[in-house]
This record gives structure tokens, sequence and C-alpha cells, in this order.
């Protein structure tokens, strides 16, 4: 690392503007600023240094401000395109055929394209998490780029500064005191202290300091964003979020997704409805009942040791419970949230085999819709078998029968029928309202007899180890809000010559109204010469400042 040496003997790294320790420019751009560039304290920053190295590259592009603020649009962009239909967390489908079948048949094309580009699961997507991380790195580089120079400069601040220093400060005086008096430097220092600065003297020169914790304001900000967006990350490392949904028939017993070793059995879902009819906007959207309350009267289960993981068998009962909305069942950190209800699923489909002739029949078929069997036994050499079973029949392709889900919303079947009449077996292709004989017309068919219909509870499985995190992480970006916007940093510098001359100097990062108010306290008190705030002189043309710093 090169140094460069100061006329007052101290060496500086490379890339500082002003020495750390008088304070005089150090390079010709920064000389020919008539006021010092005070943003890093002029020291030396590894981005505006360095740009040999591959890290080198890497580093400046990360620490760029504006690659920074690049970053966070494009991530409040993508973010926002998740808000434009329902995440898939949201919605009352389980598998993926189904997720796809609903964005296509409630939005259309829209919808088939947003599923397509993988925005119906945005947050949970490896791109989005990767520009997440990207605005973690830019946000954690840029801390270290700046906040690390400006902690050690700050830290080594020294009293004394050089003449060059001094004039090139926004706020300044120069000559001697409106009122001779041997004690200047003890009312100044007095003063000062009365306003509640932290006050250093050495000889003749006083260094003033308050509120130098709001320069930390935006890196305080930093942490907390860094915390933050580590407890979104940690999302992704199984175990530790869980954010899942599961469809529980009344009378069924399933595995809890994220939850192993644990299952649900929904023993009863209770619906209850306002006596009141809809009226007003309810009556335009076509609702006819107004849930008062619907709840899945639940039993939990958890899997003994010794049991084949994932299969319901030797349950061992928890507890039971009455799952209502804002009333989950919290069971070791997880909770079972009532989220959605079905009514009147088809559970069970009874058919006759019916001479179509004589209309006689032959013997029933129930078929679990859930759980169909691949032959029905009837007795007296009379069976028959599944062929083919689609729960949600949406139309033939090419010829062959379709479904668009595994929810038996419509269902349909291909039968093979065996009688003693017909040993060879007769095929029949039977849907709601549509029957097809594909060798032909047979001599027997699948008669609708009955149905069987149950309830189904939608419940949302929520666990997350990262909420303590995502709740630091947010008190400590509030913090540095505060910090950064009700405090800030103010120094003034005074220095007492030999000949009597006063000059004085002063510095803040915001709030000039502030610190002006404390120098005309301090201004008066002392009998110091008037200061000038030199930005407004370089705005009239008519004032002119000498070199040496008195004014004219």
């Amino acid at each position: 690392m090169n140094k460069i040496l100061c006329e007052c003997g101290h060496e500086n790294p490379e890339g500082t503007n002003l020495c750390q320790k008088c304070g005089s420019p150090l390079t010709e751009e920064e000389k020919g600023k008539k006021i010092a560039d005070m943003r890093y304290e002029g020291t030396a920053i590894r981005s505006k240094t360095y740009n040999k190295s591959i890290i080198d590259k890497i580093w400046n592009f990360f620490s760029s401000v504006k690659v920074g603020i690049t970053l966070i649009i494009i991530n409040l962009i993508a973010a926002s395109l998740g808000t434009i239909l329902p995440q898939e967390f949201f919605i009352s489908v389980a598998t993926d055929a189904e997720k796809k079948q609903y964005y296509s048949d409630v939005y259309g094309w829209f919808g088939e394209i947003y599923y397509a580009l993988g925005l119906s699961d945005l947050y949970s997507s490896l791109w989005f998490q990767i520009l997440v991380l990207m605005l973690g790195v830019s946000i954690i580089i840029a801390s270290i780029d700046r906040g690390i120079p400006l902690h050690k400069s700050l830290k080594n601040q020294r009293v004394k500064r050089h003449i060059n220093f001094m004039k090139r400060q926004r706020v300044v005086a120069n000559g001697a005191p409106l009122k001779e008096s041997t004690q200047t430097m003890e009312l100044v220092e007095q003063k000062l202290k009365d306003l509640k600065y932290n006050v250093r003297r050495e000889d003749n020169a006083v260094m003033a300091e308050k509120g130098r914790f709001s320069r930390y304001g935006a890196y305080v900000n930093h942490v907390g964003l860094i915390v933050f967006i580590i407890g979104v990350m940690l999302h992704l490392v199984p175990g530790v979020y869980v954010d899942e949904s599961m469809w529980l028939r009344e009378g069924e017993t399933r595995a809890i997704p994220g939850m192993d070793g644990y299952f649900l059995k929904n023993d009863k879902f209770i619906l209850e409805t306002y006596d009141n009819d809809p009226q007003g906007e309810q009556l335009k959207q076509g609702v006819n009942t107004m849930a008062k309350n619907y709840q899945t009267n639940v039993t939990l289960y958890k899997q003994a040791e010794d049991a084949v993981p994932g299969q319901a068998d030797n349950l061992e009962e928890v507890k039971s419970y009455e799952i209502r909305v804002n009333h989950p069942l919290k069971h070791e950190g997880f909770a079972m949230y009532q989220m959605d209800y079905r009514l009147n699923e088809l559970k069970t489909m009874v058919f006759d085999l019916t001479n179509k002739s004589t209309e006689a029949s032959l013997g029933q078929v129930s078929i679990d819709l859930t759980n169909p069997q691949d032959e029905y036994d009837l007795g007296n050499g009379t069976k028959v078998r599944l062929m083919g079973y689609y729960p949600d029949f949406s139309g033939f392709k090419e010829g062959v029968p379709q479904t668009a889900t595994q929810t038996p919303n419509n269902p349909a079947f291909i039968f093979k029928m065996y009688t003693p009449e017909t040993p060879d077996g007769e095929t029949s292709f039977v849907a709601i309202q549509n029957t097809l004989e594909p060798d032909g017309e047979n001599v027997y068919k699948m008669k609708f007899a009955n149905v069987e219909t149950r309830n189904m509870s939608g419940l949302m499985v929520r666990y997350d180890k990262t909420i303590p995190l995502l709740i630091v992480g947010g008190i400590i970006f509030m913090i540095g809000v505060t910090i950064g916007s009700y405090w800030n940093h103010r120094r003034i510098w005074v220095e007492q010559l030999a000949d009597g001359t006063i000059r004085l100097a002063a510095h803040t990062n915001k709030n000039w109204f502030g610190i002006k108010k404390d120098l005309n306290a301090l201004t008066a008190h002392a009998h110091l010469p008037q200061y000038i705030d030199q930005q407004d002189l370089e705005n009239n043309d008519n004032v002119e400042i000498e070199k040496d710093g008195k004014t004219s």
C-alpha cells in the first residue's frame, strides 16, 4: 500500500483526501474545493482506491451506491410482481396440476403465463432468493467499505487542525475577539460544556463534539436489514420454516406436511350461518348465506417410535381440539389454522349393473372416489372391473380421457362388465350425463343409483423459527432510523493564536440551523468574531473570502 506524506509529517494511506492528523487537503482535487468534503472525513475508501484484481472489481461493484439502489429497485419490482395474483399458498388446491388448472380457469391466459413464469410461487423461487442475497451482500460490503474507515477517522480526531482545514469548513470565523480578555478560551470551553458538548482542549485549542453516534445511524439500519434478510433466507433451510396447506375430509386421517411423525384426523366439520339474509353488496356478489363460524374438530396423533414413517399405523393420541378461525391448534411450535372449506364433496358413487332392455339389476357397485378398487365381484359369475378412473374429467385428448385434478369434482370411469350372458365382457365409459360404448351397443350398462357426499376442511400448517430474528431485525432497523432522523453530529473547533486572533470552524452532517444557534450563543458569551457561512458566500458574488481566511 502506497503512503501519502502530509506537510505535517503524517503518513496517510493511499486514497486519503484529508490528512488524518491535521486535516490538510492531500489531493489536487481536494485542494481545488472551497469547502472540504467531510462526508467520510476525507479518509481512504477501499472501493475508491483499488481496482486491479478481480476481488477489487467485485468489491467495488457491490459497494457502489448506484448498484445498491438498483438492487433495491429490482427487488421491489420483483416482489411487487408476486402481488398481482394470489400466491400458491393462498389458494385452495394442493397438487401442481390443480394449481396450474386454477390459474388457467380463474385468470385465463394471463394466469397461465403467470404460473409458467413461476410468479405464483415467487418468494420461494431460487432467482428471487438470489436477488435478496445480492442485496444483502451489497449492504454488508458497503457498510464495511465506508463504516470502518469512518469509525477510525472519528475515533482518532485531533484537537488542533491545519489552517487549510479550518478555513475550508462551511462555517468559519477568523479575527480578533470583540472584547479583549485573557479568559477567552476558558469562556469558550465553559459555554460549550453548558451546551452539552464533549470538549477536548490542547493548549489554546478546543474541539467540541456531540451527537457522534448519529453518524452510525445508517449502519445500524444496515445491520437491521442484514438481520432481516438472514431471517428471510433461513426460510429455505429445512426445519426452520413451514408454510403448507392441507385438505382434510371428514373421517380422514392424514400426515401433517412439514410436521414429521404427526397425523391429524378430521372428526367433524361444522358450519354455522347467520339467520339474517345477505343484503346490499353481498347480494351483488351472489352471496346466499353468511358464515358465522366454521370449524374443524380434529384429533392430533403422534406416530410411535417403532412405526413405519409416513404410515398411519400405531398412532398415539396427543390431543383433541376445535380449530376455528384465529384459534389454531398449536403444538411444539406448529400452528394449524382454519383457512377454507368445501361442502358436499363427492365421497362415494353407487351404480347398478342393469340389463338395458329389461332394467333388471344384477347388483350394485359402490365406488369410494378417494380409494377405488380395481374389481367388484357381484357373485354368480358377475363382476365389474374398473379399467380407468378420472376424478376430474376434462375431456379427451387424442381419444384418451383426461383429468384436470385428482379431486373428484367431475368423476368419470371406464368399466369392463362381465356377466354370464356376456362372459367376454363389455366396455363402457361413464361420466356425469355422458355414457359411451366404444365396442358397439352393450347389453348391460352401469346405471347411476346414489351418491354420498362429505365436507372437506382446508387447513394451513405454519411453523416459523425466524420470527424472533425478523422482530429483532425490524427493531434494530427502526433504532437506526430514529438515530439518523432525530440526532446530528456537531463539531466546533476554536483556536486562539499567539497574537490573540481567534480562528473558528464548525461542521455538522445536517441541521445547520441547530449548530448556528449554538454558535450564536457561543459567540455572544465568549465575544468571538462573527462567523460566516461559506456556502451562502458562494452564491453571493459581491462578497469575497481572502486566502488567509479573513473576510471583506
